[in-house]
C-alpha cells in the first residue's frame, strides 16, 4: 500500500533526464513480459524510481527557497507601495521638494546665498532661534542675542553664564559693536541701503532728473572736495546776505528783511518753527484742509524744564561747552580772537532770553496750548517784532496769503514773548554788535552744517558728546541717502515705483488681509459686541498699495527738475539747491488736496477708510517680485500681518480670552525647551508680553495660512536650494530677527522659536522639530 503513492508520484514528477532515457516503456508485440529481459528491464525500472525517489528532498528544498524568495519580495513591494503613498501624501500637502522650477534670479542667488549661511531650524531644532540678529554663526564669540535682558528670572539672562562663559569677558566696545551690528536690519535701515544701492546703480543715463539726483548724492560722499573748500563758501553767502558785525563787515540790513531772506531761500527759521499740517479739530468732522503751523524753534543752547518754576532755564553745567564750540565756529569762519568773545557773549545771552519761554510738548499739551487758530492780522498783533504777513508770503511765493488767512499756533505765549525780547534787542544795538544778525547767521550757519568740512561736524560732535549724548553718528552714505530723499523725493519715489513688483505686492497685501479676516473669527471674544465693532471696522476698510500719482511721466519729472543745476564738486552749491527744493514741497502741502507717499515710511497706516501700505515696505531682501511665493510671504507676508494686528487690534487683550492662553502655552514650550537646555529660570508674563506673544505667532500662521491659500489659486511656485515650499517658508521667517517696531521691548523670546511651537503638534511642516534632548517636548498641547 506504501508504494503505490510512490508510483503515482514518480508518474506525474517532470523527469529530469533526457526523452530516451525514460523508464516505463510499453513492450513490443512479438516479445513476452515474462522472459528475462523483461525482468532486466523491470530491475531497471525500479532502480531508476529509487534514484529519482532519493533526489526529491533537494527538489522541494529549491522550491521552498524559492517561495520564501517570493513572498519577501511581495512584502518589500507592499511597504514600497506604502512608503511611496504616505511620501507623495506629504509631498502634495506640504508641495514638499520643488527642484524642477529653482529660482535663478539676480535676487534669489543673493538670498540663497544668504540663507545658506543662517540657521537652519530643522537641521538646529534646539538652537536655531538663538542665533544673534545678522550673525551666521551660533558661536561662543558672537553668542546669542539677549532678547529677556533686563527681565528678572528670564531664561537667557542665565544662559549668557551656562552656556557661553566667555561672553563675560569681552570688552565693551565688543559688545557695542554687536549691539550695533544687531540694529542693522531693521526695516528702515534695509529700505535706506536699498535707496543706497539704487543711487549708486550705474544704469544706462536716461532721465535727467535722476541724473542730478545721483549726482547731487555723489557729491554729498566727495568728503574730499568739501574739505578742500573749507569754510570759504560760507564766508562768501554772508557776504550776499550783507555781512555781519562779527567780521566788521555789516550793511546794516533790516532786520525783517533778511529774517524773511533765510526763511524763503535757505529754510532757515531762528525765531520760530513752520510747518504745514491739518487741524485734528477738523479733522474729527471730516475736513483735511491744511495750515500753516507755528511752533517754538529748537534752540541751539542747550535748556532744561524746571518743573517748579514752569520755565526753561539754560543749563548751567553745559554753558561752558557751548561757549567753546561758539568761539570754535568763529575761528572756523576767520574771525580774530579779540571779537569772538564778545559776540559769543551777546549771543548766548539773547539764546538765555528766547530759552525762558519755550515749553516741552507735555506741558503744552496739558495747558491746551496746541492747535490754536488766529488769524495772521491777529498774530501780528499779538507779536508786532516780526513782520508775519511779509514772511510767510516770502516763504509760501507764490501762493497768495492775505492777513485773514488762519494759521494755527502751538505756543502762543512763547511767540508773544519772542516778538517782546526781539524788540528789546533792536532798540539796544550796542556798539553795532548787531546781536539779532549774529544770531540769524549762526543759525544758517547750523542749517548748512552738512554742506560744510568736517571741522564743523566734528565740533558739533564733540559738544554733543560733552552734553551727554552717546549715540552713534550715522555714516556717510545714510547721511547722503536722507539729503537726497528731502530734495529730490519724486524722483526717488519714481525710481522705487519702477522697481517695486505691483502685481506680486497687491497680491500680497489682499491674501493677509483676508487671512486675517479669517483669524477673527476664530477668536474667542468676550462679548458679542466687541466682534461686531472689530469685524464692522475692518469690513470697511480698504487695503492697497501706496503708490505715487504725482508724476507720470519721466518727461514730467524732468521738467519739474529742469531749473535744478547739480555742480560734479561743490557740494555747498548743491545743498543750497536742495533747500530751495525743501520749501517748494512745504508750498506745494499747502495746496495738496490728496496725502503725499512717504517714501521713508516702512509700515502701513489708516487714512480714512483706507488700509495703505507703502512702497518702502516691499524692498530686498524683504521681498522681490522673484522670489519665490514662500519667501515673500514667510517674511514680508508675516510683517504685514503683525503690522496690521497691532495697527487695528491695539486692545485685544481685554477684547478676547484666546490672546491669554496663546500667549501662556507658546511660553510653556519655550520653558520647556530652554530649561532642559540648562537656561533655567521661570517667570510670569505680563499683559503686554502675552498679547506681544500672540501678536507675533498669529501673524506667523495669518502668513502661512495666505500662502496656502495662494498656493491654491495658483499650485505652481519657484524654490530656493531644493527647499520644499513650507520648509523656504519657514526657513524665510526665522530669518526675520531684527524687525524695530515700538513693541519689540514686549517680545519676550526670539520670534524664531515660533516655528518650534507650530511644528510640534501639526501636519503642515515637512520635517519634526523635535529636540532630542527635550523629553517633555511631546506632552506640551497644540497652542
Amino acid at each position: 500500500m506504501s508504494e503505490t503513492p510512490r508510483e503515482l508520484e514518480l508518474s506525474v514528477q517532470p523527469s529530469s533526464q533526457p526523452e530516451p532515457e525514460r523508464g516505463l516503456q510499453l513492450p513490443l508485440p512479438t516479445q513476452d513480459p515474462s522472459t528475462p529481459h523483461q525482468q532486466t528491464q523491470l530491475q531497471s525500472e525500479l532502480q531508476l524510481s529509487e534514484q529519482q525517489h532519493q533526489a526529491e528532498p533537494v527538489w522541494i528544498s529549491h522550491r521552498r527557497l524559492l517561495l520564501l524568495l517570493l513572498g519577501f519580495s511581495l512584502c518589500v513591494s507592499i511597504l514600497g507601495l506604502i512608503y511611496y503613498i504616505h511620501h507623495n501624501l506629504q509631498n502634495r500637502s506640504n508641495k514638499q521638494w520643488s527642484t524642477e522650477t529653482l529660482c535663478l534670479s539676480p535676487a534669489c542667488q543673493r538670498a540663497s546665498a544668504h540663507l545658506s549661511m543662517s540657521a537652519d531650524p530643522f537641521t538646529q531644532p534646539c538652537d536655531y532661534f538663538l542665533f544673534t540678529c545678522g550673525s551666521d554663526r551660533l558661536s561662543k564669540d558672537n553668542g546669542g542675542r539677549q532678547r529677556g535682558q533686563g527681565i528678572p528670572g528670564h531664561p537667557q539672562n542665565q544662559k549668557e553664564k551656562v552656556v557661553w562663559p566667555q561672553r563675560s569677558g569681552q570688552s565693551k566696545e565688543r559688545q557695542d559693536r554687536m549691539l550695533r551690528e544687531e540694529k542693522i536690519l531693521d526695516r528702515k535701515a534695509v529700505l535706506l541701503q536699498y535707496l543706497r544701492e539704487i543711487l549708486e546703480s550705474n544704469d544706462r543715463p536716461g532721465s535727467t532728473a535722476v541724473q542730478k539726483a545721483k549726482g547731487f548724492y555723489r557729491s554729498c560722499l566727495d568728503t574730499k572736495s568739501i574739505d578742500t573748500a573749507g569754510a570759504e563758501p560760507f564766508l562768501k553767502l554772508i557776504q550776499k546776505l550783507g555781512g555781519w558785525a562779527v567780521s566788521g563787515q555789516w550793511n546794516q540790513t533790516d532786520f525783517n528783511s533778511t529774517l524773511s531772506l533765510l526763511m524763503r531761500d535757505y529754510a532757515t527759521f531762528p525765531f520760530f518753527s513752520i510747518h504745514v499740517g491739518k487741524d485734528p479739530n477738523e479733522m474729527a468732522h471730516g475736513r483735511n484742509k491744511r495750515y500753516i503751523q507755528i511752533d517754538q524753534p529748537d534752540l541751539l543752547i542747550p535748556i532744561e524744564w524746571n518743573s517748579k518754576t514752569q520755565k526753561s532755564q539754560a543749563k548751567t553745567q553745559t554753558l561752558r561747552p557751548f561757549l567753546a564750540s561758539c568761539q570754535r565756529y568763529l575761528a572756523l569762519l576767520g574771525v580774530l580772537p579779540t571779537r569772538r568773545l564778545i559776540h559769543v557773549g551777546t549771543f548766548i545771552s539773547l539764546s538765555s532770553e528766547l530759552a525762558v519761554a519755550a515749553t516741552p510738548l507735555h506741558h503744552r499739551l496739558s495747558k491746551g496750548q496746541l492747535f490754536q487758530r488766529m488769524t495772521i492780522k491777529e498774530l501780528q498783533n499779538r507779536a508786532p517784532a516780526i513782520d508775519w504777513l511779509g514772511c510767510l508770503q516770502a516763504t509760501f511765493h507764490p501762493l497768495p496769503l492775505i492777513e485773514d488767512d488762519h494759521v494755527l499756533l502751538h505756543n502762543v505765549p512763547y511767540i508773544v514773548q519772542m516778538s517782546h525780547t526781539i524788540g528789546r534787542w533792536l532798540n539796544r544795538n550796542e556798539q553795532g554788535t548787531s546781536p539779532l544778525q549774529t544770531y540769524m547767521v549762526f543759525s544758517l550757519l547750523h542749517t548748512l552744517m552738512p554742506a560744510l568740512d568736517s571741522r564743523f561736524s566734528e565740533t558739533a560732535k564733540n559738544l554733543s558728546i560733552a552734553l551727554g549724548n552717546t549715540e552713534e553718528v550715522a555714516p556717510r552714505w545714510k547721511h547722503c541717502v536722507l539729503e537726497t530723499e528731502r530734495g529730490f523725493d519724486s524722483v526717488l519715489k519714481n525710481l522705487l515705483s519702477e522697481r517695486t513688483g505691483h502685481r506680486e505686492a497687491e497680491e500680497i497685501i489682499q491674501n493677509i488681509f483676508s487671512s486675517f479676516k479669517s483669524k477673527l473669527r476664530e477668536l474667542k471674544w468676550t462679548d458679542q459686541k466687541s466682534l461686531q465693532s472689530v469685524m464692522k471696522k475692518v469690513q470697511s476698510l480698504i487695503p492697497r498699495l501706496w503708490t505715487t500719482t504725482e508724476v507720470s511721466s519721466v518727461a514730467e519729472l524732468d521738467l519739474l527738475f529742469s531749473k535744478v543745476t547739480v555742480s560734479t564738486h561743490s557740494f555747498f552749491s548743491n545743498y543750497i539747491q536742495l533747500l530751495s527744493l525743501w520749501q517748494k514741497r512745504c508750498r506745494q502741502l499747502l495746496t495738496r488736496q490728496t496725502e503725499a507717499t512717504d517714501i521713508l515710511s516702512v509700515t502701513p497706516l489708516l487714512l480714512g477708510n483706507e488700509l495703505l501700505f507703502p512702497m518702502g515696505m516691499f524692498v530686498q531682501p524683504l521681498f522681490h517680485p522673484t522670489y519665490p511665493r514662500a519667501m515673500n510671504y514667510g517674511v514680508l507676508g508675516f510683517l504685514i500681518a503683525k503690522d496690521i494686528l497691532h495697527l487695528i487690534l491695539s486692545d485685544i487683550y481685554s477684547q478676547s480670552e484666546t490672546v491669554h492662553a496663546v500667549g501662556e502655552c507658546v511660553w510653556a514650550h519655550y520653558l520647556t525647551v530652554t530649561e532642559n537646555a540648562g537656561r533655567g529660570g521661570v517667570f510670569s508674563l505680563s499683559a503686554a508680553q502675552q498679547q506681544e506673544v500672540w501678536v507675533q505667532y498669529s501673524a506667523l500662521q495669518i502668513a502661512l495660512q495666505a500662502y496656502h491659500q495662494s498656493l491654491k489659486n495658483n499650485p505652481s511656485d519657484t524654490s530656493i536650494s531644493g527647499l520644499s515650499y513650507t520648509r523656504l517658508f519657514l526657513t524665510s521667517f526665522s530669518q526675520v530677527n531684527c524687525d524695530s517696531d515700538p513693541y519689540r521691548e514686549f517680545m519676550p523670546l526670539e520670534p524664531p522659536f515660533l516655528i518650534t511651537v507650530l511644528c510640534a503638534k501639526s501636519d503642515v511642516c515637512p520635517t519634526s522639530l523635535q529636540c532630542p534632548d527635550i523629553t517633555q517636548q511631546d506632552s506640551l498641547q497644540t497652542c
